[in-house]
């Protein structure tokens, strides 16, 4: 029995001095995580919070009660930014080229619509014949803009659809879409005859908005002539 208390002591101690030796190896094959370390994690992890935030946002614009076509513009009431765009080329209308687009376009004394479109945009398709009709029916100018598209492909769409533009631009960069604060295709203007933007709708048009936002707005920006 003497014997067997040294003997016991000696196993204690000799597991007791392997943990300092098992530590300093698991300490070698584990990595720290330092500042440093961290900081590249968190910078690694910064876009996909980004995208989330802009993501929530955007889906809580879409979810309030209200029209969400109706998005705030903060041109509205303001002159309309300048227009320089070429014109679509070969598209003919009653034998003539039909032009581009001017400053002097969108102020001209009287109110015009102006329509962003794209033979790529399918909404655009179901707008077509309501933009063709709108123009048969009260004789207003609609100029067309043409946002990154083919030019095969746009005149074929016109070829199909129709044309009610009296001028076409060609926004092959996508600069006057910036410049107008442009959501997506398509989306609708109308600029008074001082130049003054004061209406949009974003989206495409339908007889109902025609009739309920659209004349109503033209024959507003008539009377602030």
């Amino acid at each position: 029995m003497q014997d067997e208390a040294p003997a016991r002591r000696m196993s204690t101690q000799a597991a007791t001095g392997s943990r300092p030796t098992e530590l300093a190896a698991r300490s070698a094959v584990e990595p720290a995580v330092g500042p440093a370390a961290a900081s590249a994690r968190t910078a690694g992890l910064l876009p996909l919070m980004i995208f989330a935030a802009i993501a929530g946002l955007f889906a809580f614009a879409l979810m309030r009660p209200g029209d969400p076509s109706k998005i705030p513009s903060a041109l509205i009431g303001r002159a309309a930014p300048p227009l320089t765009l070429a014109a679509l080329e070969g598209v003919i209308e009653k034998g003539q080229p039909v032009p581009g687009l001017t400053p002097a376009d969108v102020a001209r004394g009287s109110p015009v619509i102006v329509n962003f479109w794209a033979s790529w945009c399918i909404p655009c398709v179901d707008e077509h014949p309501v933009l063709v009709a709108l123009k048969a029916r009260t004789g207003a100018t609609i100029y067309g803009i043409n946002h990154k598209d083919q030019s095969a492909n746009a005149r074929r769409f016109l070829a199909r659809y129709g044309n009610p533009f009296a001028a076409i631009g060609t926004d092959g960069n996508g600069r006057a879409a910036i410049d107008w604060g442009v959501y997506g295709m398509p989306e609708t203007f109308i600029v008074d005859g001082a130049g003054i933007i004061v209406f949009k709708h974003v989206g495409p048009l339908t007889p109902h908005i025609v009739e309920t936002a659209i004349l109503p707005a033209l024959e507003k920006a008539k009377r602030q002539r």
